[in-house]
């Protein structure tokens, strides 16, 4: 990648007015680079101790937030308060733990051994992603519009099946992890999965009591909402792995 040099005075005299500050108030030598190196991209090249970027674990918080903001967004689980509300009016006890257990176990195993099966199958991860894609600008569009697009049957039991399977660790949720797997580390998709978990096992616990404070206006305004970050999600990934895979 060719970098641009240039110096330029008016970030040199901002700069050299917070390096006299900072000397003054701590006593400390300001790194100041004299050059600063921007990529064809229009990112900086250079790597500054007072950047956040120097910071080792910088990515994988970025990649962690990313994970957990996209898993959120295509559980939906703020979304489907009414629909577990339902299901605790039909079968009276919702085991909030189990449920929140092996929707936990589903993704984790899937996230691994999705893309074994996907090899077996002779299928690479870009056109699984481009396929999840799809799925997610689906979801998206039920999100947004109000309109349901894949129906379940009638369900039977209220933990395992429909909450854990497919209403959590749904064909979004597990497509969504394959999509991502290639371009986030498995660590931090991890600990997106956790943390989702955990919020999934507090809605379940109080749906009641949410759906009395948000209302149904609030959770279809968050719906519509989750549901246009949905929509930009599945349109990236689309986007990105299409190339790939005509590249």
């Amino acid at each position: 990648m060719s970098s641009v040099k240039y110096f330029d005075k008016n970030i040199y005299r901002k700069s050299a007015i917070i390096k006299d500050s900072l000397q003054f108030i701590k006593g400390t030598n300001f790194p100041l680079p004299s050059v600063i190196e921007i990529s064809d991209s229009g990112t900086c090249n250079r790597t500054c101790s007072f950047c956040p970027r120097s910071d080792p674990g910088y990515e994988d918080i970025k990649e962690f937030i990313s994970a957990t903001m996209i898993l959120f967004a295509i559980i939906d689980i703020v979304g489907n308060i009414p629909l577990i509300v339902l299901f605790r009016e039909k079968f009276k006890v919702i085991e909030s733990e189990k449920a929140s257990l092996v929707s936990l176990i589903i993704m984790i195993v899937f996230l691994y051994i999705g893309e074994i099966l996907l090899n077996l199958l002779g299928v690479d991860i870009n056109s699984f992603a481009v396929a999840g894609s799809i799925i997610i600008l689906f979801l998206a569009a039920e999100m947004i519009l109000g309109i349901k697009i894949y129906k379940d049957n009638n369900p039977k039991t209220a933990s395992v099946v429909p909450i854990a399977f497919p209403l959590i660790a749904g064909p979004g949720t597990l497509t969504t992890l394959i999509s991502i797997k290639s371009e986030y580390n498995d660590i931090n998709i991890i600990l997106a999965i956790i943390l989702n978990m955990v919020l999934v096992y507090i809605v379940l616990k109080s749906s009641e009591k949410l759906q009395k404070i948000l209302g149904s206006q609030g959770i279809n305004i968050l719906r519509k909402v989750f549901g246009i970050i949905l929509l930009a999600i599945g349109i990236k990934l689309f986007t990105t792995n299409i190339k790939l895979i005509f590249a």
